[in-house]
């Protein structure tokens, strides 16, 4: 019996699991519960601000719905559905029945939930969840200023997502590493697997520094420690060092698996090679070793880092992005393009994460910053890279791999539906967010004067955020009428490259029957080919 078939299986099977396949999709249904709910409170939030005046929250719960917001969609959403996508399909793509290390996986999943479910249980609690924003900037974090508990909570929940992050990142390495099938060198992984194996070194170097700081705060608020208190002799800035060492990294943590689920996702539908491999490859490496020089560019209005330096290296890592965008392009010009929803995702977040990425190198720009620091401007741009962005290549992956993970396919119907409400929705409400930002509009504000002139770019920006909220009910829809049929896909719907498309849809519990010679970083294509032409190459179709 497979493992994905069993989505109706005994409760107790998927407690106790160690299959990865699983533990892809609880990680995956996980994190999308949290998604959902820091969608609506971004809603809540969008409402609140559709007019001056206070009409829907009042400041300290405005306060605590962007603090839980960014909070979910970066730690409990993003990062997860990293774990989600790179459990189910890492060993599946260089061959492998399993991860290195089964329980440990296990145990990672288990850790981000209890860590999440932590983070909420702030809602549980007197005085409400943490309102310190998701950065959680000292000293507004420190015991003075934030004295509810849900701040306490949200330090040791957020403690332990990132200690399942550093041990599944530990995972993906070794499993990468070590249980390549015969044949599959390094050079032959596909992309997807490069920016997961770039992504989880990212990650263990950038959580440490998030956890320690996670750790010495926790230490000021109820163990009577001064490491962020200045009047003590503790330091302010230091927050900011240790998260922004992590804070940075953590956007191409959120952004490369992505880019890796695009490398996968053009070449099938433009039936071509894609353009530049081993450059791919180059700028996947260039991407994360660059990430780690640039955290600072977060706090050039603090005075305390060198602006030449993180301006610079903040222009440097736009290159190697730019190398993916163009080869991207290259695969597809010539190409004999097809464009079912998946493909529509990948073009859809090549233009959105492009405009995200201009609009980076403006604000890597420290005089320009000195302007649009904290303004709506930044709030646009971050939405640019991490909504238009990675969220567009989460689902992107989802309806490219749905027939692998339940061997049935999300309805083309909806699931183009879901792409322009959600292309649309996401430039009515971002784009008029950069104008408010170069009008001044602060961000992490409750309310504004309506004298200045934001009203109108406000409400825009609010219809947009419910063309969103309706283009995921789509999706939504499409997934329950989806898994309501009986499962009926090939091995290989879409003319797949890599290995996760030799073996069936869903794949059985050891994964694989038998593997194809692996030749090139495309076994599948080249045994498709060799079949095609009476089998000269002596391989066979999947089984």
């Amino acid at each position: 019996m497979s493992a994905s078939a069993g989505l109706g299986a005994p409760l107790l099977v998927w407690l106790t699991t160690t299959d990865h396949k699983r533990i892809g999709i609880l990680y995956g249904v996980a994190a999308f519960g949290f998604f959902l709910l820091g969608g609506l409170l971004a809603l809540v939030m969008r409402l609140e601000l559709s007019a001056p005046g206070l009409q829907v929250v009042d400041v300290q719960t405005y306060d605590q719905s962007f603090t839980m917001h960014g909070t979910i969609m970066m730690l409990l959403f993003g990062t997860p559905m990293v774990a989600a996508f790179a459990n189910y399909f890492v060993p599946l793509q260089v061959g492998a029945a399993d991860m290195v290390f089964p329980r440990l996986n296990a145990l990672s999943f288990w850790l981000f939930l209890s860590g999440g479910l932590i983070v909420l249980s702030g809602y549980l609690v007197q005085g409400g969840p943490a309102d310190v924003g998701w950065t959680g900037y000292a000293p507004l974090s420190e015991l003075p200023y934030s004295t509810t508990t849900g701040t306490d909570l949200w330090i040791v929940g957020l403690a332990l997502t990132g200690v399942a992050s550093i041990l599944g990142a530990i995972n993906f390495v070794a499993t990468i590493y070590t249980r390549r099938a015969p044949g599959l060198s390094m050079f032959r992984l596909p992309m997807f697997c490069w920016t997961i194996l770039v992504t989880s070194l990212l990650i263990l170097f950038a959580f440490p520094a998030v956890t320690t700081a996670l750790a010495l705060l926790l230490l000021d608020r109820r163990f009577g420690a001064t490491f962020f208190v200045a009047a003590e002799g503790g330091d302010p800035i230091l927050w900011q060092h240790l998260f922004w060492f992590f804070g940075h990294p953590e956007v191409y943590i959120l952004a490369l698996p992505f880019f890796g689920i695009l490398s996968e996702v053009i070449p099938v539908f433009s039936r071509k090679p894609l353009f530049g491999y081993r450059l791919m490859v180059l700028a996947t490496i260039l991407i994360g070793v660059l990430s780690m020089g640039v955290w600072a560019h977060h706090m050039f209005t603090t005075g305390a880092i060198s602006l030449p330096f993180f301006t610079l290296s903040s222009f440097l890592i736009a290159v190697p992005t730019g190398i993916k965008i163009f080869n991207w392009l290259a695969t597809m010009i010539g190409g004999r393009l097809t464009f079912p929803t998946p493909m529509l995702f990948a073009t859809g977040f090549i233009y959105l994460f492009t405009i995200g990425g201009i609009t980076g190198v403006i604000v890597a720009s420290a005089p320009l910053d000195f302007h649009f620091q904290d303004t709506y401007f930044v709030v646009a741009h971050l939405h640019n890279v991490l909504v238009g962005g990675s969220l567009m290549g989460i689902f992107a992956g989802l309806y490219f791999w749905f027939p692998k993970i339940t061997g049935r396919a999300l309805g083309e119907r909806l699931g183009k539906a879901h792409f322009w409400l959600w292309t649309v929705g996401f430039i009515v409400t971002f784009l008029p967010q950069y104008q408010l930002g170069a009008e001044g509009m602060p961000r992490r504000y409750a309310d504004y004067p309506a004298e200045l002139g934001w009203t109108t770019l406000n409400g825009v920006s609010t219809i947009g955020s419910g063309l969103l909220g309706l283009g995921v009910l789509a999706f939504l829809v499409n997934v329950a009428l989806t898994l309501r049929r009986p499962p009926d896909q090939p091995a290989d719907p879409w003319g797949g490259n890599a290995l996760e498309w030799w073996t069936s849809s869903p794949p059985p519990a050891h994964n694989f029957e038998s593997l194809p010679p692996i030749r090139s970083n495309r076994p599948v294509y080249d045994a498709r080919r060799a079949a095609e032409g009476g089998g000269r190459s002596g391989t066979a179709g999947p089984p």
